[in-house]
C-alpha cells in the first residue's frame, strides 16, 4: 500500500515497490494492433504537404444546411426565429427598413445577454459580446428578417473572433519548423518542446497522443516524456500510447516517436530537463511533456510549476480543460495561466470530451476572456484522430441556437 508523510508527499522508497514502468516479458507481443485512422476524417494535406486539421465546424456543415431548410419552413408557416435560431428571433421587433439606434436595441440585447449566461456563458464575456454586436449594428439600415438575421450573424461572428482569437494547427507547424529548421545563421536547431498541464482526469494523456499522432503525419521525430511521476500506472498509461503512435507511424509510413522515461518518485523538473537534453542529442524535433495532474485550487501543489517552467523551458505550455467543467474552467485557467512564475503563462488551451456535452461553447468563451489565452485544439473522442481546430462560425451557431 502506498504511504505518505506527514507533509503529504509520497514516500519514495514505497514508490520503488509500486515501480511496475519497466517492460513484462510479452508485453509488446501481446498488444492488440492498434485501429486505423483515415486521414481524411480528420485533416487534409496543404499543397506543401503539411498535415493540417479540420476545424470542428467543418462537421457540422450539413447539419447547418438543415437548420436553415427548417428555418426556412417555419418562415412559410409564421414561425419566427425558431429551431436554428434562437437569438434571431429576439430581434424580431426591430425589423422594417430603418436605421438601428442603442434604443432599438436595448431590449434585445439585454434578451440576448441573458440567453447567452444560459450557455454558460460568464457574465463578463457576455456583456462584452452585446457591447460588440451592438457597436457592429448601430447605425445600419435593417430590411427584411432574413437581412436582421443575417447582419446579426456577422456582428456575432466579429464580435466572437475578437474573444475567441483561434489559432490553427498550420500557425503551430510553422513555428515548429522555425525552431527545427531556423533560417538565422545564428540560432541553432533544437526540438520544440511542448508541456501538457491541467487538473487530475481531464485527458492530458489521451490529448498528448492525439497531438502526436497529428505532428506524425507531419513526419516529425517525436519524443514523448513521463513527467508524470507520481500518479500509479501514468508511464504504462504513456507506454500504451508510445506503442500504439509506433505502430502507426510504421504502418503509415510518417514520423517517428519515442518515450522517455524514469519510473517513479523521480522530480519531474528534472526529468523534463533531461528530457529535453536527450531529445537535443539525439535529434528530435519535438519534445512532449506529459505532466502529474493537480487541483488547481492546492498552492502547494501548484507551486511546482514555477520550478518545472524554468527547468524544462517550454516553448508552448497547452492546458487541458474539461468541457463538461462549466464555470469552474474559469478559475482553473486563471490558477494555471499564473503558476508558472512572473513573465509565463500559457499558451493555449485544449479543450477534452467536447463530444459529451452540447453547451460547452459558453465554457469556451469564459476562458478565453478570463485569460486572453486562445483555443487550439478540441478533443472529440477516444481516438487519436479525434482532434480538431476551433471555428467560429461554428461557435456561433450554437451561441444562437
Amino acid at each position: 500500500m502506498r504511504k505518505w508523510d506527514a507533509d503529504g508527499y509520497a514516500n519514495e522508497d514505497d514508490g520503488t515497490v509500486l515501480d511496475y514502468s519497466a517492460p513484462a516479458d510479452g508485453d509488446e507481443a501481446a498488444a492488440p494492433a492498434v485501429e486505423a485512422v483515415a486521414q481524411d476524417s480528420w485533416g487534409h494535406r496543404t499543397g506543401k504537404g503539411q498535415f493540417v486539421l479540420k476545424d470542428l465546424g467543418d462537421e457540422v456543415h450539413s447539419i447547418l444546411e438543415n437548420a436553415d431548410s427548417e428555418k426556412a419552413k417555419n418562415r412559410a408557416t409564421g414561425i419566427v426565429g425558431s429551431g436554428f435560431n434562437a437569438i434571431g428571433g429576439l430581434f424580431r421587433n426591430i425589423v422594417g427598413g430603418k436605421v438601428l439606434t442603442e434604443s432599438d436595441l436595448e431590449k434585445p440585447l439585454k434578451a440576448m445577454e441573458d440567453h447567452l449566461l444560459k450557455k454558460n456563458v460568464a457574465r463578463e464575456a457576455a456583456v462584452r459580446l452585446c457591447d460588440g454586436v451592438q457597436r457592429e449594428l448601430v447605425g445600419k439600415k435593417t430590411g427584411n428578417f432574413q437581412s436582421v438575421d443575417a447582419a446579426l450573424r456577422q456582428a456575432m461572428e466579429s464580435s466572437l473572433r475578437k474573444i475567441l482569437t483561434p489559432t490553427s494547427s498550420l500557425d503551430l507547424l510553422r513555428e515548429i519548423d522555425t525552431v527545427t529548421s531556423p533560417t538565422s545563421k545564428q540560432q541553432s536547431p533544437r526540438p520544440y518542446v511542448i508541456s501538457i498541464v491541467g487538473v487530475n482526469g481531464v485527458g492530458k494523456s489521451t490529448n498528448l497522443g492525439k497531438i502526436c499522432y497529428f505532428l506524425l503525419q507531419n513526419n516529425y521525430r517525436v519524443l514523448i516524456a513521463a513527467c508524470d511521476t507520481f500518479r500509479s500506472g501514468a508511464v504504462e498509461q504513456l507506454r500504451v500510447h508510445a506503442r500504439n503512435l509506433k505502430e502507426l507511424s510504421a504502418r503509415e509510413n510518417v514520423g517517428q516517436v519515442e518515450l522517455y522515461e524514469k519510473g517513479y518518485g523521480k522530480d519531474a523538473a528534472n526529468v523534463a530537463k533531461d528530457a529535453v537534453e536527450y531529445g537535443a542529442a539525439n535529434k528530435f524535433d519535438v519534445v512532449l511533456i506529459d505532466t502529474a495532474g493537480r487541483r488547481h485550487n492546492d498552492q502547494r501543489l501548484m507551486s511546482s510549476l514555477e520550478k518545472f517552467g524554468k527547468f524544462a523551458k517550454p516553448d508552448k505550455i497547452f492546458m487541458v480543460g474539461e468541457a463538461l467543467v462549466g464555470t469552474d474552467s474559469v478559475m482553473q485557467a486563471r490558477n494555471f495561466n499564473q503558476a508558472f512564475g512572473t513573465g509565463r503563462n500559457l499558451d493555449g488551451f485544449i479543450i477534452s470530451k467536447c463530444d459529451t456535452v452540447g453547451d460547452m461553447v459558453g465554457t469556451l468563451v469564459s476562458m478565453v476572456h478570463a485569460t486572453g489565452i486562445p483555443i487550439v485544439f478540441l478533443g472529440v473522442g477516444q481516438h487519436y484522430g479525434d482532434l480538431r481546430g476551433l471555428s467560429v462560425p461554428w461557435a456561433v451557431n450554437l451561441l444562437m441556437k
